[in-house]
């Protein structure tokens, strides 16, 4: 067996097939000319042969992309020239981890988006030839090291090449209600018009769906991850005690109108319709949970992750609906069509040979939560992660509806001070709309599109700026208004794509990109761990060895002593605060309490209701209409209020950066310095430099990544 099989198995993580593979004598040509049933023979175990089968068939899409590429027009020295420009940027890394390699700089700013794109185009490919290289190197040193002695600095230095592979993404998470605009949106912006289902059909709210790039293969993928059984189970049990005591409650009260009850009433049964059809009627939760009935979804629910693969996005966006929505005006999801949306708990939909994905997913998020608690809890994480945050709506009500401005309410303090989001975007779609657009010249439309959407933008400005609940979190700084038109920008008949805004989306997306160059952070990575090895295998440096590590000592404690001032600062401060908090909270606690148990104006059998839901979901209590109540949130909030202005200034989200982080930016062990002290040991001292950058780089990214204590009673 040649080196190139030992590599891949090692780097596909099936080290122990290669004793297998040698016993045939396979090498690389015999790799790729595998049939299923070869496989079958040398792996008859179903997990390894089933991910032995898919790395095999993206190396195999790898090795076509690759000879494709070679047989491109492209000069071949202009190949080599930008190659060798690529690597002689990649090892330098900058405190703020922008990718030097130009995708959207100066330069190409004003060309036209085809020359622009065969230039990002031509660069990726580039980068693709330079990751892919080195990353065939490092395989080779991981394979030589596993079968080498397990000493010390071999695990060190194998968990590091493992490490090399982890690329934290930027999530956008993208609220706004059904019709607003956000599936048009995404698909707009990435460039997939029968990706995400739009028009008139009726979206499932419960279900989170990101969008990312699909870096393996060219398919289109969803993986779709399933509640429990035992969730399932307490989640119809709730179910159906609302539904008795909804019965109840109407039998008591013939002129009961609660909306809210009616909202729940219809969210509950639009679920096990949708499941069980109408078999779900006058029977009880144990009797749903039979196999007679429920052996499918108990199916679902064990397998935990489903997969789907398809060719082509309209394909997978078919296959999806069952998982993701309702049933809808176009037929889709009609009668005797079984439904799943209500087990799902997330679906991840992996886009092919997409640029703007390649770091970034986006994140289609319900406004609210959900009353299961495993979904419940994935929603607050993911909007807590979220760096940047996109309120979609209509411009025709963008600054008076309530909707969008609800949800921004509601999950500031999930997104602020705690989370990581950096920017609001407010994203006010189908903009190219105007009254009676025929009766006027093209010039005068417009202008009137123009007119209207710089008023719109202002008046969402001003209506942003009386939120006194997110300006705690958020400065109108973080504020972005957008006016977009997904229509026009796909079609392109009434309006330039530049004035559809979705390019200036796009641009922002890229630049996202550019903080997670994989190329640069991976070879970087590459870099110091190579040099700490050859300077390992150098030997001992007689004399120098306790000379340096005095020196790198000192430095680190002057270093150290520089971080630790700032934050025993702000321990003192908060602390301070806190004190200050818990009294006002023992003092003011009893009065709290009496304004939520004993509300003015609210009879006992609707408080009795609301009361009952809020112990059941965890002392929350979400209406479909008027304000949410969260006893947890009114305990807490006087020891959250006592910290929070300290605690933005302290640990800011956006890219003001706060005391701590300012001096981890100038972190340094001065090892340039030391280099030029002490030459002989000047490759491991790279690797100390490759390292301080990457702690500089994460301390960039996670600036606002601090979490305050969860306040669930």
């Amino acid at each position: 067996m040649d080196d190139f099989v030992c590599n891949k198995l090692t780097e596909w993580g099936l080290s122990e097939l290669i004793d297998r593979f040698k016993d045939h004598s396979m090498d690389k040509e015999s790799l790729y000319d595998l049939d299923d049933q070869d496989i079958k023979d040398l792996i008859p175990e179903v997990g390894p042969r089933a991910k032995f089968k898919k790395r095999l068939r993206q190396l195999k899409e790898e090795q076509n992309l690759n000879q494709a590429a070679a047989d491109s027009p492209v000069p071949s020295q202009q190949k080599h020239e930008e190659a060798a420009d690529s690597v002689q940027v990649l090892p330098s890394t900058s405190a703020q981890g922008k990718r030097k390699l130009d995708l959207q700089g100066e330069s190409s700013k004003w060309k036209s988006p085809n020359k622009r794109q065969r230039e990002n185009e031509r660069q990726s490919y580039t980068e693709a030839v330079i990751l892919s290289d080195v990353k065939n190197i490092m395989g080779s040193v991981l394979a030589r090291l596993h079968h080498q002695d397990n000493t010390k600095l071999n695990a060190f230095l194998r968990t590091k090449i493992h490490d090399l592979e982890t690329d934290k993404r930027e999530l956008v998470g993208v609220f706004g209600k059904t019709g607003a605009g956000k599936s048009s949106l995404i698909n707009a912006i990435i460039g997939e018009k029968d990706l995400l289902p739009s028009g008139s059909v009726t979206a499932c709210t419960s279900v989170m769906i990101k969008v990312e790039a699909n870096i393996r293969n060219s398919m289109y993928e969803a993986d779709i991850e399933f509640i429990t059984p035992e969730e399932w189970k307490d989640e119809l049990w709730s179910m159906f005690q609302f539904l008795g005591d909804k019965a109840h409650q109407d039998d008591d009260d013939d002129d009961n109108d609660d909306d809210d009850d009616d909202e729940d009433y219809r969210d509950i049964t639009e679920k096990l319709s949708a499941l069980y059809g109408d078999e779900w009627k006058h029977k009880t939760p144990e009797v749903l949970m039979d196999n007679k009935y429920f052996r499918e979804i108990l199916y679902l629910l064990q397998s935990k992750k489903k997969t789907l693969t398809c060719e082509s996005a309209k394909e997978l966006s078919a296959r999806l609906v069952k998982y993701t929505r309702s049933a809808s005006s176009d037929g889709e999801g009609k009668e005797g069509t079984r439904c799943f949306w209500p087990l799902v708990k997330c679906v991840t939909v992996k886009v092919p040979n997409n640029d703007l994905l390649q770091h970034v997913t986006l994140v289609d998020l319900p406004g609210n939560g959900d009353r299961n608690k495993s979904r419940d809890k994935m929603w607050k994480e993911i909007v807590g992660d979220c760096s940047t945050v996109w309120i979609v709506t209509e411009i025709n009500r963008a600054a008076s509806e309530k909707e969008p401005w609800e949800i921004l309410t509601n999950t500031c303090s999930l997104m602020g001070n705690g989370g990581q989001c950096r920017q609001i975007h407010f994203i006010c779609t189908k903009s190219d709309r105007v009254e009676d657009p025929d009766d006027h010249p093209a010039a005068d439309v417009h202008a009137r599109i123009f007119q209207r959407n710089m008023k719109v933008k202002e008046a969402v400005r001003k209506e942003f700026h009386k939120l006194n609940k997110v300006k705690k979190h958020f400065q109108d700084d973080c504020l972005e208004v957008f006016t977009v038109s997904s229509k026009e920008f796909l079609k392109r008949k009434r309006l330039n794509p530049e004035d559809t805004e979705i390019p200036k989306l796009q641009d922002f997306l890229q630049t996202l990109n550019d903080r997670h160059s994989e190329t640069l952070n991976y070879v970087s990575g590459a870099y110091g761990i190579l040099s700490l090895m050859c300077g390992a295998n150098c030997g001992e440096v007689v004399g120098k060895k306790a000379e340096v590590c005095r020196d790198l000592e000192e430095n680190m404690r002057r270093e150290l002593s520089k971080v630790r001032k700032p934050m025993e600062e702000a321990y003192h401060l908060f602390e301070k605060c806190l004190k200050e908090g818990v009294q006002t909270s023992k003092t003011s606690c009893d009065k709290t309490l009496k304004s939520i148990l004993e509300p003015r104006n609210v009879r006992g059998g609707g408080f009795h209701k609301t009361l009952k839901s809020v112990v059941e979901n965890g002392g929350v209590y979400k209406p479909k209409k008027g304000k949410q109540i969260n006893i947890n949130m009114k305990l807490a909030s006087y020891l959250t209020n006592s910290i929070d202005e300290e605690f933005r200034k302290t640990f800011p989200n956006d890219v003001k950066r706060g005391p701590i982080s300012r001096v981890i930016d100038t972190f340094s062990l001065d090892t340039d310095e030391l280099t030029q002290k002490y030459k002989d040991v000047g490759l491991q001292l790279n690797f100390l430099k490759t390292e301080e950058e990457k702690i500089v780089q994460n301390s960039t990214r996670s600036s606002g990544s601090v979490r305050k204590p969860s306040t669930t009673v």
